[in-house]
């Protein structure tokens, strides 16, 4: 090589490929009504997907719209969405129907779920009975979040744990499902709960 010609630059090390995030899978579940469905679109990154129907009359006389009667309309299917918690960690969000009537679902929108949200209204906590059975039954780590509707609970957390009868390993929390970092929050106790399972 002569002085006037240009060093040739050492080729560029390829980079590392980048992994895409770790897909999980958490459901979101509870009775009719007590805020599932805002949940999921208060935290997912995308348009969430919904399958509300409009509450008839003959739904009305069914669902319990006491304490919710400024709703029109409910999940029929499930609600989904999604959120990256970090560059390695993607949570799928799936909310159940909250109806009994649409229980026949829950095993094919339950199957492959790392675990479960249980949010509770406490103004009616019998509506939740179902959800803390199927899971408690399938063994899946979840969580209880008791929704603060209008800022506040009915009752405190160890009577909802009392009432429940839940395990002193489940963790129950307050929540509002219309603030995005506390749904966050809330699913990040369920995924906590979840990898401790895994590492028991």
């Amino acid at each position: 090589m002569t002085p006037t010609e240009p060093a040739t630059r050492p080729s560029a090390a390829p980079s590392a490929a980048v992994r895409p995030p770790l897909p999980v899978k958490m459901v979101i579940a509870g009775g009719f009504g007590v805020g599932k469905t805002t949940a999921v679109g208060s935290i997912s990154e995308i348009e969430p997907l919904t399958t509300e129907a409009a509450i008839t009359e003959v739904a009305a006389g069914v669902d319990d719209l006491s304490h919710t009667p400024r709703k029109t309309t409910t999940t029929v299917a499930m609600d989904f969405g999604c959120i990256t918690v970090d560059p390695t960690l993607k949570l799928y969000l799936f909310g159940t129907p909250g109806q009994e009537r649409f229980g026949f679902m829950w095993d094919d929108i339950v199957e492959g779920a790392l675990g479960g949200l249980v949010i509770v209204d406490t103004r009616r906590l019998d509506d939740c009975y179902a959800a803390v059975d199927y899971f408690e039954h399938k063994q899946i780590p979840f969580a209880v979040a008791v929704n603060a509707f209008d800022g506040r609970v009915e009752h405190t957390l160890d009577e909802v744990r009392w009432a429940l009868d839940v395990s002193d390993r489940v963790p129950v929390i307050v929540f509002d499902a219309r603030e995005r970092g506390s749904v966050r929050d809330a699913l990040l106790v369920v995924l906590e709960q979840a990898l401790a399972r895994t590492q028991a």
